[in-house]
């Protein structure tokens, strides 16, 4: 069973705004939940011989699982200062306490941007995640075994409406707003698993997205 890997939380200067009450202890608990709950979910399916989840429902479909569930871990963590909005509502995590803004999460697989159907300013946090074998690895040649969601990189940060780039050509599926990579990579970064990053990445020459 995978664990969340304390090693990968970025130990720097960065604060939370006044306004916002996230913590380590949430952002270990968010990932902790999601981890828990998919194993489960596997262990029950493995169990009566049917494919993993990940192999069972669309890319697409297990990222808004995923992010669920992450959202409901950041609420549980919260001590109750957080809760879970009602499905398909701005923001995922509403305040209990009215003069505090709530906080969208977002999930994007491997190096896509998160995105969603309308451009909304407001406090972000994005997880992006890999499929991985069972103990969090992805080892070339055993792609087969990659069935396993495992969190690489978690960001945060304050997005403006100028800060997505909106879709909504004929023959979309719908309305798509992307964060926009420059705004993207200048996201505060809370978590970075250096053995799982998709891009290029070295101490001398960082991804992007590493600040």
């Amino acid at each position: 069973m995978r664990i969340f890997e304390e090693k990968y939380l970025i130990e720097r200067n960065f604060r939370f705004p006044s306004n916002v009450r996230l913590n380590q202890n949430i952002i270990r608990g968010s990932v902790t939940h999601c981890y828990e709950t998919l194993d489960m979910i596997d262990q029950n399916l493995v169990s009566k011989g049917s494919p993993k989840l990940a192999n069972l429902v669309e890319l697409a479909n297990l990222s808004s699982i995923v992010g669920n569930l992450l959202g409901a871990g950041c609420a549980e963590y919260s001590n109750g200062f957080y809760y879970r909005n009602k499905p398909h509502t701005y923001p995922d995590l509403v305040a209990n306490d009215e003069s505090f803004p709530g906080i969208e999460i977002k999930t994007a697989l491997l190096k896509n941007s998160p995105k969603g159907h309308q451009p909304k300013p407001g406090y972000y946090l994005t997880y992006r995640y890999c499929l991985t074998d069972e103990d969090g690895h992805r080892i070339i040649g055993k792609e087969e075994n990659w069935n396993t969601v495992t969190v690489w990189e978690i960001k945060f940060g304050y997005l403006n409406i100028q800060d997505f780039s909106c879709s909504n050509t004929d023959g979309d599926s719908g309305k798509t707003a992307v964060i926009r990579t420059s705004a993207f990579n200048n996201m505060a970064l809370l978590y970075f698993d250096s053995d799982l990053v998709p891009y290029r990445h070295s101490d001398k020459k960082p991804y992007n997205g590493y600040n």
